[in-house]
């Protein structure tokens, strides 16, 4: 097999395989870099396009990156994922084998969960956030891998920043669950501790039955008479700042 099919096979397989993760752009690679990602190939299809592009956005990593570069033609390049991305550099890296109840031992702060989410960017963009905000973790129940291209690519790489892993069964985390559902009171009148568990639905259907069974206590985020949801990764957002605006007071 040639260089650039040994390479194409590589990074096909990296999309399916549970142990490693594809970095689509400089911003997630620049991210993954800064939180001590295990990179183990890059490839762009322009050199000198990539050390401007790094030097100017990610001077702290720039070195690295271009270093590390293998230099591919557009056309192999632009196999190698299903949208090639236009800042024209790719990565693969291994996967933080986060587990949560690792996540929930250590955890300072509040841990997100999102049950059975629909797409994966808003996956990926749930993980950018709570990384922004100082989440101490991220899980994902239902048939998605939150550690899909597709949602590290949504989250420009910051799985790296925060402890991110999918769940088969919700944990049981006994006085600090706490689930968002438009007929709890509003957020920030909810005494919760430090360490809560924030419990998301789908952008569908909302919270199952069981899960807001399993909850100590419910939530709400405010709204405008007549508008009836948020997107998702904005709901996450509301709420974690939400609460880095009461504890700062």
């Amino acid at each position: 097999m040639s260089t650039s099919g040994a390479r194409h096979e590589r990074f096909h397989a990296a999309r399916r395989d549970r142990r490693l993760c594809v970095l689509e752009g400089l911003h997630a690679i620049k991210h993954a870099l800064r939180f001590a990602a295990p990179i183990e190939e890059v490839v762009t299809r322009d050199h000198a396009e990539l050390k401007q592009l790094a030097e100017a956005l990610a001077p702290d990593v720039a070195a690295t990156i271009v270093s590390a570069a293998v230099v591919v033609t557009e056309a192999e390049y632009n196999t190698l994922a299903p949208i090639s991305h236009p800042t024209g550099v790719m990565a693969i890296a291994r996967r933080c084998g986060y587990e949560a109840p690792d996540i929930l031992a250590a955890q300072r702060g509040p841990v997100v969960l999102l049950e059975n989410p629909v797409h994966l960017g808003n996956v990926g963009a749930v993980v950018r956030v709570a990384a922004a905000a100082g989440a101490a973790g991220v899980l994902c129940s239902g048939r998605h891998d939150p550690w899909s291209p597709e949602s590290v690519r949504a989250a420009a790489g910051l799985h790296y920043a925060v402890p991110v892993a999918r769940i088969d069964q919700p944990p049981t985390c006994p006085g600090r669950f706490v689930a968002l559902d438009a007929d709890g009171p509003p957020l920030a009148s909810v005494q919760m501790p430090e360490n809560a568990l924030l419990a998301f639905g789908s952008e569908r259907h909302g919270l199952s039955d069981d899960l807001l069974a399993r909850a100590d206590v419910r939530a709400s985020l405010p709204m405008q008479e007549g508008v009836s949801s948020l997107n998702l990764a904005t709901a996450v957002a509301a709420a974690l700042y939400t609460l880095r605006a009461i504890r700062s007071r």
